[in-house]
């Protein structure tokens, strides 16, 4: 059994390395792009494939020690149905902003500044045209996919075990990002977001990428639990 600070110091870790990764993808695209003229970036395929992967490996890895949440929006899901306690959840969700924040700065500090001032490091914001409702009812539903396979694969008996579940769900999060990117960025997790933002200073639609997905999130997390869970059901 691990205690509260292994698992802060796992989601600390996790969450860091992910939003380094994925907005750091973010960064490495624009630079390529602007490199030489040549126009030749990662892509959205090459940055959801860096944020998924990223996700579904540190998911995977951090398992055995805190559960792999490394989005406040798994763990609100997480307290709504019973999983973890009113203290446990805001601890994980402070350590999850903190290891993003500390992302975000180490991204700013590496990365060349007129490469992470025209990407805001990576911070999402709406497509033109788009406004704020759909824009969070969009970063919600993607969330609430997202939340309810996490609960199929490791959270339940399903068969699965649960680092193999991790990495599936981070698939899923690759195919999300790709539908989601265009307009909104699709990054279904606040942590993700605020570590940019506070180290860039890019605030614009921020309430879109917490509502959205923590609604989300929790939705989806009861409607399993209420549904379909066998932790709920007695079954085995």
């Amino acid at each position: 059994m691990y205690s509260l600070p292994q698992k802060l110091a796992a989601e600390f870790v996790g969450t860091f390395a992910v939003v380094f990764v994925s907005a750091g993808a973010i960064c490495a695209d624009q630079f390529l792009r602007t490199l030489g003229g040549t126009g030749a970036g990662l892509g959205p395929l090459g940055i959801a494939l860096a944020y998924g992967l990223s996700f579904g490996v540190l998911a995977a890895a951090t398992m055995p020690i805190s559960g792999g949440h490394l989005n406040p929006a798994v763990t609100v899901g997480h307290w709504v149905t019973r999983r973890v306690g009113l203290f446990d959840m805001l601890t994980y969700i402070v350590t999850q902003l903190a290891g993003a924040v500390l992302a975000g700065y180490l991204l700013r500090a590496l990365v060349p500044e007129d490469t992470w001032q025209a990407v805001a490091l990576g911070t999402p914001n709406l497509a033109t045209g788009l406004t704020r409702g759909p824009g969070m009812l969009l970063e919600g539903i993607l969330t609430a996919i997202l939340v309810f396979a996490i609960f199929g694969v490791t959270t339940d008996s399903s068969g699965v075990r649960p680092q193999i579940g991790a990495l599936i769900a981070g698939l899923l999060l690759t195919a999300l990002v790709l539908v989601g990117w265009p307009f909104t960025g699709a990054t279904l997790n606040p942590a993700r977001v605020f570590g940019p933002a506070l180290a860039s200073r890019h605030w614009a639609n921020h309430g879109v990428y917490w509502v959205g997905p923590l609604a989300g999130g929790a939705a989806a997390a009861a409607i399993y639990d209420a549904v379909l869970s066998a932790h709920r059901s007695g079954q085995s």
